[in-house]
């Protein structure tokens, strides 16, 4: 079953940093030409893009992150990351990756004020 695995979420004080990881899925061929990228899913709101990053490695980001997030891949290793400083209250979410059409099962990021 195709799946992709994310891990790194966990609850931080305002402030502070998290690493979110994601491995990929399929060959090595068909995860480096996917656009990766990173939802997140506050509670009763909807579902929002927070980052991408193409094949060719060009970067976008919600504005609400911008400066504070990075995305990055490892095309080697089948993997995306999101490095997240200055996290913020407005950042608890469920956290999911997402490579071509296929979504992970979601990591709990909460930020305590």
């Amino acid at each position: 079953q195709v799946q992709l695995v994310e891990s790194g979420g966990g609850l931080v004080q305002a402030g502070g940093s998290l690493r979110l990881s994601c491995a990929g899925s399929g060959s090595s061929f068909i995860f480096n030409i996917n656009t990766l990228a990173w939802h997140r899913q506050a509670p009763g709101k909807q579902r929002e893009l927070v980052a991408a990053i193409s094949s060719g490695g060009s970067t976008n980001y919600a504005d609400a992150v911008k400066g504070r997030f990075t995305i990055s891949r490892d095309n080697a290793k089948k993997m995306v990351y999101l490095q997240m400083n200055d996290l913020k209250p407005e950042d608890t979410a469920v956290y999911y990756c997402k490579q071509g059409v296929l979504w992970g099962q979601g990591t709990q990021v909460t930020v305590s004020s």
